[in-house]
């Protein structure tokens, strides 16, 4: 068979044509064993694969464009593709559960959620020593994400009265934090 004729087959099997398809397997179906049982090493494993390649093809179909290059090529990398793709799959690392005890609680331990507990008291408590709309700011800022602009049109301020206002209350909140 020519690779026009194969083309020819992959572009009826992309419209559904059984008989086609029928055809293209039993013209191509060697040659792809031989690239799944030489890429997998493995009778019973590279049936399997040529079964799912020829689904593939036949779902895949329409992707195929006609040009001078081989028809086969094309058959070929899928098989070749899904051949490397199996043995991938199967390749899974695994953890020995020993490794498992060995691995490291991200949370913060006791003393640090204590310290980090004390440490949001003490900020609040120097938020509240700002001008409430100095710390209504900063609490839009830095624990909202707000914009400056997004501040200023809020405060009815302009932009620069807000980058003033927000460094000089993070001024303030430095000297509270040190006391």
């Amino acid at each position: 068979m020519v690779p026009q004729d194969i083309s020819k087959l992959i572009v009826r099997t992309s419209m559904k044509d059984r008989a086609a398809f029928d055809l293209l397997y039993r013209q191509t179906s060697a040659k792809l064993f031989g690239v799944c049982l030489r890429v997998l090493n493995d009778r019973g494993e590279a049936e399997d694969a040529l079964q799912e390649i020829y689904v593939k093809i036949w779902t895949k179909a329409d992707r195929f464009a006609v040009s001078d290059l081989s028809p086969i090529s094309w058959l070929v990398a899928i098989a070749r593709n899904h051949s490397i793709d199996r043995i991938r799959a199967r390749r899974r690392p695994t953890t020995d559960i020993d490794a498992v005890l060995d691995v490291a609680d991200p949370a913060p331990g006791p003393e640090a959620a204590a310290v980090a507990g004390d440490q949001a008291g003490q900020i609040h408590r120097c938020l509240e020593e700002l001008e409430s709309d100095r710390a209504a700011a900063v609490r839009g800022a830095y624990l909202k994400g707000e914009s400056y602009a997004e501040l200023a049109q809020r405060h009815r301020v302009p932009l620069n009265t807000m980058r003033t206002w927000l460094r000089r209350s993070l001024m303030k909140l430095r000297e509270c934090l040190e006391r």
